[in-house]
């Protein structure tokens, strides 16, 4: 990969560690190791998530070509890579909606739960699971309707919780997340490939632990809809209160001898991004890979670290860029703003950098999609804010109503890439120069 250097085109350097953290993430490259050999019985595939599609183009292709293969797999609208749409293969891929759920993402994961039953012990279930997942296998708990599910979804969205918080209420409103989908599939072998987007790798928090035994509980569940004023329709908060929604725990015997595998890692990408700026000259210092917190809090802190940099050389000499991930929140206050966790991190940044020479910035989700905008993200330079106010743009306006994609997008300092067909979560580097 050709490395720009930083002395003449920050954006593109910083465009390009990018590129190599989505690189690192990519199914194909990392599958191989992780496929079981063919079973006695049936190999089915199931799964769900932003990934979904290229995960189940890249075990197609490492499948043998005489060994049965079959299955159904669920991802985001747009997100099947192009020679799979155009040449599908042996595993079937439905597009869904994504952050909110819909009758497509409905009906693909009733039909995901039907193929999980019947199996026997001689059959393997090869479960595709990434980020996104907790939204495309929209299958709600007895009593509860997807309108039900959609409510409380775009609820939860706007409320700042936590992905791991979230996805606890999410999976304990499901039929099939939170262990069931691996529970009903017994007495057949489960193996799981996961590609993690949330801070720490959980497997049980990845979409939220569709195959994998479920430690939280209903109780956790409401409380985190009272602490964040969730409302819950009636049989919700029924099904939580009685215990009538409880997930599998671990100890449970229909996971004995199941196998999890984490193919694709935040920490995994953020290190194939500093070995990149390191061979280009550039020492890199990778600050964590599960930062969480409000996403304008977490700018105004890395612009701290930054212009100290820049400024006195500490606690990093210069030239050097600081890279981070995890999965950062948005509490919406404003309304009619648009732009998700990047733009909102890079806008809370921008202002707390205060022009400082020298620092450049690139924050933008691994998936290529920020929230449910058409961008990745965006970049932020020294110049920004006077760029800005030379068009009659206020910054602090456009962040105190949660619109960070409608100011980038007007300095032309959005990043655009499309979907990548994978996810490992946020992506941040601040280049000082």
């Amino acid at each position: 990969m050709d490395v720009p250097s930083p002395h003449i085109d920050p954006t593109g350097f910083l465009r390009a560690l990018y590129d190599a953290a989505v690189l690192r993430a990519l199914p194909g490259p990392n599958t191989a190791p992780h496929l079981p050999p063919p079973p006695k019985g049936r190999t089915v595939v199931v799964g769900a998530g932003k990934a979904g599609g290229a995960m189940a183009e890249a075990v197609d292709a490492l499948w043998p070509a005489d060994a049965p293969l079959s299955g159904l797999v669920v991802t985001r609208y747009d997100h099947v890579p192009p020679g799979y749409k155009a040449r599908p293969g042996r595993i079937e891929v439905v597009e869904a909606s994504h952050p909110v759920p819909d009758e497509a993402g409905r009906r693909a994961a009733a039909r995901i739960a039907g193929l999980a039953t019947g199996l026997t012990a001689d059959d393997l279930v090869l479960c595709l699971i990434s980020g996104g997942g907790s939204a495309l296998l929209a299958l709600p708990a007895a009593g509860l309707t997807l309108e039900d599910k959609q409510a409380i979804n775009k609820a939860l969205l706007r409320s700042g919780a936590a992905i791991d918080e979230m996805n606890c209420v999410r999976k304990h409103l499901s039929a099939i997340k939170g262990g069931r989908l691996a529970a009903s599939c017994a007495p057949a072998r489960v193996v799981t490939l996961l590609i993690s987007d949330v801070p720490g790798d959980s497997p049980e928090v990845i979409a939220s632990g569709p195959t994998v035994p479920d430690a939280s509980t209903c109780a956790d569940a409401l409380a985190i809809c009272r602490r964040y004023g969730i409302e819950l329709p009636p049989a919700a908060r029924m099904g939580l209160e009685s215990g009538a929604f409880e997930s599998p725990k671990p100890g449970d015997a229909r996971f004995e001898g199941h196998e999890v595998h984490m193919i694709a890692t935040p920490q995994q990408s953020l290190e194939a991004a500093a070995a990149l700026a390191r061979s280009a000259g550039i020492e890199a210092h990778i600050l964590s890979d599960e930062m969480e917190g409000e996403s304008r809090e977490v700018g105004k802190v890395q612009a701290a670290l930054a212009r100290a940099v820049a400024q006195r050389g500490t606690p990093f000499a210069r030239p050097c860029v600081i890279l981070s991930g995890g999965e950062t929140t948005v509490t919406v206050k404003g309304k009619g703003g648009r732009g998700g966790r990047a733009t909102e991190f890079l806008l809370g940044c921008a202002i707390a950098m205060q022009g400082q020479p020298g620092v450049h910035a690139l924050a933008a989700d691994t998936d290529g999609i920020d929230g449910i905008e058409d961008n990745a993200g965006a970049v932020v330079s020294p110049d920004t804010l006077a760029r800005a106010a030379a068009r009659g743009l206020k910054a602090a306006e456009f962040l105190d109503r949660n619109d960070a994609y409608s100011f980038f997008a007007a300095l032309g300092d959005l990043v655009t890439p499309g979907p990548t067909f994978t996810n490992v979560n946020d992506f941040r580097a601040l280049l000082i120069t």
